[in-house]
């Protein structure tokens, strides 16, 4: 049996490029995943997946990596990504979450439901950096994936927003720390916002700089958490700020395949 001929995909084809190369050979469903929060050292991490339309009508101006673009690119860039998009589905880890189980873990994770709960199935996956896998449909990681194919950056745009809805809520009830304007990345401010109040309940003490002023840095990451009855333990999250969220609480490790039963998990369909 004859395989096809390689696709070539040329850099000037543009974000598009991709995408249109796969839904060539058949893939009409290309899906991207990416995540926001990775290098925080407080608040969640939030990971998203999208399925843009095959047609170049469907093609959002302006589209690129969400760190490229400004907050108030970024909320318009988000609304037409919501407004055009077949499926889309955002997945919010809680700090605790990351502490309890890894970050790289949870990042694979998560990026696996936000794919496995689109409410259309996607016939090949594209993500950022990494490979997930257990979805059942070929994909493949892309080096820089949301400056490369239109649907990762389109993740990545809900996944930032999402996240930056969801620090401004969180500085809120936590004023000290200037979680609005950081993100709860490592900034000077926050370093010494840190050093001078400690540890709030939205800080990742996995994270050697927290755990550092948590008194907690000779134990191990996975339990450096105050536990339940410390002044430190989880509080209560405010909900989803906009888009469509779901929130991965308390997840046990399971089969890639079993993710349909998480608690509140959706996806936007048109």
């Amino acid at each position: 049996m004859l395989t096809p001929p390689r696709a070539v995909v040329r850099r000037e084809g543009g974000l598009y490029a991709l995408e249109r190369a796969l839904q060539r050979r058949g893939f009409r469903h290309v899906a991207g995943a990416d995540e926001a929060g990775r290098g925080a050292c407080a608040g969640p991490l939030v990971a998203a997946a999208a399925i843009l339309p095959a047609s170049r009508r469907g093609e959002i101006d302006g589209l690129t990596d969400s760190k490229l673009l400004t907050p108030a690119a970024r909320e318009e860039i988000y609304a037409e990504v919501v407004a055009r998009a077949l499926a889309y589905a955002v997945v919010v880890v809680p700090a605790e979450e990351v502490d309890g189980r890894g970050l790289h873990v949870c990042n694979v994770a998560a990026m696996r439901r936000a794919l496995a709960t689109l409410s259309i199935r996607p016939e090949y996956v594209l993500t950022d950096g990494f490979g997930v896998d257990g979805l059942g449909v070929p994909g493949l990681a892309v080096w820089k994936g949301d400056r490369v194919a239109a649907c990762v950056a389109a993740a990545s745009v809900l996944a930032k927003v999402t996240r930056d809805r969801i620090m401004v809520g969180l500085d809120a009830d936590f004023p000290d720390y200037g979680f609005a304007d950081h993100k709860g990345y490592i900034t000077p401010e926050h370093s010494a916002a840190l050093d001078r109040h400690g540890p709030c309940a939205e800080h990742r003490f996995s994270y050697v700089n927290v755990a550092a002023v948590s008194g907690r840095a000779g134990r191990p990451p996975r339990y450096r958490r105050p536990g339940a009855g410390r002044s430190h333990q989880p509080m209560e999250r405010p909900g989803p700020v906009g888009g469509t969220v779901g929130v991965a609480l308390g997840e046990q490790p399971r089969p890639p395949v079993s993710v349909g039963e998480d608690v509140a998990m959706e996806g936007g369909e048109r």
